[in-house]
This record gives C-alpha cells, structure tokens and sequence, in this order.
C-alpha cells in the first residue's frame, strides 16, 4: 500500500517512519513531507493508497489540505496532539487518528483498518469536510493563514471582513488594525456563513452581532458597534432585510 507521511514536527516523521517500517511491511512509504506544501507535491507525484497527516500545521493544517484536494482518493490516518475540537470532528467521519506520542499497537490496528477499508476513504473525507463547515460553534477558533504564518482567532472575536483582491481584511473587536490573510473572501465565507456572518456586498462579510444599525438607501448601509460603515449592495438587499427580521 503506498503511503506518505505529512508532518512538519522532525522528529515525530522519524518516529512514525520507523515504526512503519519495523511493523507495518505491508506499507511502502514513499514520502516523508515536512509541511502541507511538500505533501501536495507528494501526493500529486505518487498517487498514495494512504496518508498519515497531521491536523496542525503551519500555513495549511491538515484540514485544509484536504480541502484543497477536493476529493481525495486515498485513505487517512491523522497524527494529532490532543485536541477535542479536531477528534471529535475526525469520530464523527468515521475516519482513523493516532494521538502522538504514537503507539505502535494502535499504529498497528489503525493500518490494519486502513488497509480492509480503503474503498470508503472518499465518502468519509466528505463527511468530515462537510462536519467542519456546519458544526463549528461560535467560541471555537479558526486558524487564519497570514504571509508569515498562523494567527488563531475566535470567531466571535471577528466583527467583518473586507476583500482585497485574492486577500481578505479580517476586522476584529478590541483591535484597531485589521489582519490581513491569505484567503479571498469567498473562501472565507463558506467558513463563516453558518455562523452567523452574512455577505452584505462583493466587497464585505459582517458578523451579525456586530451590527448597530442598518440606513436606508438604494442598497443601503450599516453602522458596526465599533462606529465603521459597511455598504449593502442592491442585489443583496432584500436577503439582508429578511435574514436580519429572524434575529
């Protein structure tokens, strides 16, 4: 079965590299990746059966990078520190994680599993993709990819988003300069219209809560808590209205 590891922690690559090599003689790991860049190569290089991933990683955590792949044909392991957000998202996929420090017992079993149910890794990917997008809660935090690296932030912390191109300004309470991150508002939307943030132009994503008055006009605009104005496009007008009379 070929198989990639992807981890950007040196020394747990080594260990889990060794272990599947002492216990597990039906893998052929083919890759050993320090990041989620060097894994997207790999993967589009070798065609693996099967992945170990870890969930944390700079610039792209393993989460994304499945995003990234759309449909992914291979089966995955996660490798994660504990972290009851990411497993409990992992459970409800039916998909296999080792909690580091790895144990080869349960590196054992997990392969063995990998291994008798490959045919459902797509089905199962889906499913947490999908577990990740609509069950996120508000005080949970999203890891928001800057030039120079990560920035967690609790969702509730953000009071809108503005686009720049293929960046987005993030706006957040109790701070007085926006973070600016590598994602296009679009993207950022898909994450965040679930809970409880609304596309009110091109240009603008608002945190509903945030909100301190709407003025009338041709689309019309709104006034934040924090004093900033946010336009309203006409074409979204109407839905803004109706989404705002069920709050």
């Amino acid at each position: 079965m070929i198989t990639i590891i992807i981890d950007d922690e040196e020394h747990c690559r080594d260990v889990l590299h060794l272990l599947l090599t002492r216990y597990c003689p039906e893998l052929q790991v083919v890759a050993v990746c320090a990041g989620s860049e060097e894994g997207l190569k790999a993967i589009a290089k070798f065609q693996p059966q099967l992945v170990f991933l870890d969930v944390e990683m700079p610039g792209m955590n393993g989460f994304e990078l499945l995003e990234e792949l759309g449909r992914p044909n291979f089966s995955v392991i996660f490798t994660t520190a504990y972290d009851q957000y990411a497993i409990k998202a992992i459970r409800h996929s039916a998909l296999d994680f080792l909690l580091k420090p790895v144990d080869k017992d349960e590196l054992m079993e997990s392969v063995k599993k990998a291994v008798s149910q490959h045919h459902t890794s797509g089905p199962k990917t889906e499913a947490l993709l999908q577990f990740l997008h609509q069950h996120m809660q508000p005080n949970e935090r999203l890891a928001l990819p800057t030039v120079d690296g990560l920035r967690m932030m609790p969702v509730r912390e953000i009071t809108y988003c503005e686009s720049e191109g293929s960046y987005t300004r993030v706006f957040m309470q109790q701070h007085a300069v926006p973070l600016l991150i590598c994602r296009s508002l679009k993207e950022v939307e898909d994450v965040l219209k679930d809970k409880g943030f609304f596309r009110v132009h091109n240009s603008y994503l608002i945190n509903l809560s945030y909100m301190y008055k709407y003025i009338k006009g041709d689309g019309g605009e709104i006034i934040m808590t924090d004093g900033r104005s946010v336009p309203v496009s006409r074409h979204r007008k109407q839905e803004f209205l109706t989404r705002i009379e069920k709050l």
